[in-house]
């Protein structure tokens, strides 16, 4: 893709749609330059309660702390002086711990979690996802409406492992302020400057120092998980494992309109399979098998041979066999042979949500495409909109600032911001390991946690995902990961989980059951000596 294309995608994919706010990440578009409400503080902070939580059977009591951490930019010289100048940014960066009580802190397993965007806050996974408390949505159903309902989060990671939420500078209840804060903190390297340094803050302030430590990241938040395996290795903090979820390391993966980029065909043939999820789910398949995972790996094989080969011939393909291809599209994922061709075979981001179910008058979820919502403009060319964020956000926002006042006692007087509209004026640019400057290109963050894992031979890799979610598809992940530059004895320690769901696992109960028990057991597994 066109770094302008890739930034409109994202915009799409990432964002307030989400990949990542988007993802996760339903965007309440507040301004990025909006001064810190008089009640807000500069300098760390924190909030002590205490509660408790019924995971497997047992009951876990732990302590709740709600703060915040001052970070500032890679080129800052820590001189006191110039910290308190309130021209030189900086962000004070919010974040929700519980840590089991009862127990050796030193020697518990630690996670620090993250949502993505960019500009997404990590309400998301917290509320949803592993926190003791979880917000309860109707799974791929309808809008939830008021009042909202928390429930006791039976799969809650405390199990496992203290949790550590964190959100973005600028979302949720962090802030970023001084000259220039913009360009300080958004931007790939800039963000995962920022989360290194809030970890090793954490991990000084709470003594966590010896304890096993894991980065969990969702959708955007994978590319940070992979780069900051390098960054916390530059200031001596080697990590136990990372797990990402929904994961997105190499943006040359996303289908963007093909008329903008021609040539670039991969995107398409990735992409694929999670569009044969989505025709299968609904029941446009020809002859549907009722085996998935069957039906998928039968896509996957001829993703990457027939169709490929197809595709690399350009304007060179027989028509006899541009007829044939077009026609196996159409048994796969329920669209017309006829729009195939017009496509010139081309599946692009947006457009299978908009014309899978058109004859209905429907337009399917982006991040979990097992949602759907009335089509907003019949006559577009890709979706307008994603049905499963309008589905569940006001239900996790809502939940959020009710659990932080109520529960933890944090942000009287203060807005909690979901998300923030800054991925179109994102800095892409990364310097991967063995560059001298950054690259003018889509970012890639494979080069990064390929080098970690040279360095740290232990840390292992637990990748996960959703069939249904055409943000991040499943195999695009895969492919990525398959390409990492490694020795086979280190492409072991790479263990892969997908589930019957979107980019948000965890809406669908049985996948959050069974991607809590996966990532507790890749806890266990790679503990070093517990």
């Amino acid at each position: 893709m066109k770094p302008v294309t890739a930034v409109a995608v994202a915009a799409l994919l990432l964002a307030g749609t989400p990949l990542g706010a988007a993802p996760e990440e339903k965007a309440d578009k507040a301004p990025v330059s909006a001064t810190p409400a008089p009640t807000e503080t500069w300098s760390p902070e924190e909030v002590r309660s205490s509660g408790s939580v019924t995971v497997g059977g047992v009951r876990i009591p732990y302590q709740a702390i709600a703060g915040t951490l001052i970070v500032h930019p890679k080129d800052h010289d820590g001189d006191e002086a110039k910290a308190g100048d309130k021209d030189a940014p900086e962000a004070s960066m919010f974040y929700t711990a519980y840590v089991r009580t009862g127990v050796p802190a030193g020697s518990r397993p630690v996670t620090f979690l993250f949502n993505g965007g960019p500009g997404s806050s990590t309400v998301w996974l917290h509320m949803g996802a592993f926190g003791p408390r979880r917000v309860v949505t109707a799974d791929a159903g309808q809008v939830t409406s008021a009042p909202y309902r928390t429930v006791d989060n039976a799969f809650s990671l405390l199990d496992a492992s203290d949790l550590v939420f964190i959100d973005a500078p600028g979302t949720g209840f962090s802030r970023t302020r001084g000259k220039d804060k913009d360009k300080a903190f958004y931007g790939v390297d800039q963000d995962i400057n920022a989360f290194a340094d809030f970890i090793v803050q954490f991990l000084t302030r709470h003594g966590r120092w010896s304890s096993p430590k894991y980065l969990f990241g969702e959708s955007y938040g994978t590319m940070r998980a992979a780069g900051l395996t390098k960054a916390l290795q530059d200031v001596d903090v080697d990590l136990n494992g990372v797990i990402l979820l929904s994961d997105i390391l190499n943006w040359d993966l996303i289908p963007d309109d093909p008329q903008t980029n021609p040539g670039v065909d991969l995107p398409y043939i990735v992409s694929l399979p999670t569009y044969a999820a989505t025709a299968w789910y609904h029941r446009r398949v020809a002859d549907r098998p009722d085996d998935l995972k069957a039906f998928l790996a039968e896509v996957e094989r001829f993703a990457t041979t027939d169709y490929a080969l197809a595709l690399m011939q350009g304007n060179a393909l027989p028509e006899a066999q541009r007829q044939a291809i077009a026609a196996k599209l159409s048994a796969y994922t329920g669209l017309s042979t006829a729009y195939l061709l017009r496509t010139n075979l081309r599946i692009e981001y947006g457009a299978m949500q908009k014309e899978l179910l058109l004859d209905q008058g429907l337009t399917t979820g982006t991040l979990d495409t097992r949602f759907t919502g009335y089509t907003i403009d019949p006559l577009s060319k890709v979706a307008d909109y994603d049905p499963q964020s309008a589905a569940v956000g006001a239900a996790y926002v809502a939940a959020f600032n009710d659990y932080a006042r109520g529960t933890l006692r944090y942000g009287e007087g203060r807005p909690y911001r979901s998300g923030i509209d800054i991925y179109g004026s994102w800095d892409y640019k990364h310097q991967p390991p063995g560059s001298g400057k950054p690259l003018i290109a889509l970012p890639n963050v494979l080069p990064d946690l390929a080098v970690a894992m040279k360095r740290n031979p232990a840390m292992k890799i637990l990748v996960t995902g959703g069939y249904f979610d055409v943000s991040t598809p499943y195999y695009a992940g895969r492919y990525e990961l398959s390409h990492l530059p490694v020795p086979p004895a280190l492409q072991a320690n790479i263990d892969y989980r997908y589930y019957p769901s979107g980019h948000m696992v965890y809406l669908h109960a049985p996948s959050l059951q069974a991607i809590h028990d996966d990532v507790a057991a890749f806890i266990q597994r790679s503990a070093g000596g517990r």
